[in-house]
């Protein structure tokens, strides 16, 4: 049984009006997209990297990949029109190279603080359970808005029943292959916001919680590339 990650990076970083895909952006001398394949690269449970990448950056990404000795890296991709479609494409590259019971981890190109733990914890839930999603308790308050005056609400949702899920996430090869050629036969859980786990979820699998991490940001924003720099900044101070 392998462990094959499968890293999204086919943004474009028009929500942050670059001209340079998020993916790529430096921060401190070293792309965004490195940052995140040194902590597959440095996880032992990782044994391959396959990254789905933006249209005409494919070298892109292999000379940094190569300048930075990510030596796991075994098979880049072109990503698709929407993010489930770029997941698609790295899912159905695997056929051949993956085995049904092999891990796949599927995890955003701009998170790049990945914590090795939180990353052992997905994999080693998945290999249990089939699949494993990082997750954190949600510590706000939820409340529903009244569709007869969308300025009021009269219902909250405890925030004991609700988890925030992201990536990584993990699950057995063939249940998810087989997942996605049902979700784009029958077009079930593939529009909008939709991922991997809640198009699993639509599909009707149950998934299971794994560790998560508040330091696992995603670099939506101008805000979260600033607050990316602090923790990289505070690593290389306390290093």
């Amino acid at each position: 049984m392998r462990t094959i990650a499968v890293i999204i990076a086919g943004g474009s970083g028009h929500r942050m009006g670059l001209d340079v895909p998020k993916q790529f952006i430096n921060v401190y001398g070293k792309p965004v997209i490195i940052y995140t394949l040194e902590g597959f690269q440095n996880h032992p449970l990782i044994d391959a990297i396959e990254v789905v990448c933006l249209e005409g950056w494919h070298e892109v990404l292999l000379a940094y990949a190569h300048q930075y000795n990510i030596d796991k890296l075994k098979w880049v991709v072109s990503g698709g029109k929407t993010g489930q479609e770029s997941i698609r494409n790295g899912v159905y590259n695997l056929k051949g190279k993956a085995l049904d019971d092999d891990i796949i981890v599927i995890h955003d190109g701009i998170r790049p603080l990945v914590d090795a733990t939180v990353l052992t914890d997905v994999i080693l839930k998945a290999k249990k359970y089939g699949n494993g999603v990082t997750s954190l308790p949600y510590n706000e308050q939820i409340f529903v808005v009244n569709p007869e005056n969308v300025n009021t609400t009269k219902q909250y949702i405890p925030r004991e029943t609700l988890r925030r899920v992201s990536t990584p996430q993990a699950y057995k090869y063939k249940r998810l292959n087989d997942a996605y050629h049902e979700a784009f036969e029958r077009e079930v859980g593939i529009y909008g916001s939709s991922y991997t786990n809640t198009m699993m979820v639509e599909l009707g699998e149950t998934l299971h919680f794994a560790a998560g991490s508040d330091k696992n940001i995603k670099l939506t924003t101008k805000d979260d590339l600033e607050m990316f720099k602090v923790y990289i900044k505070m690593e290389k101070e306390h290093d």
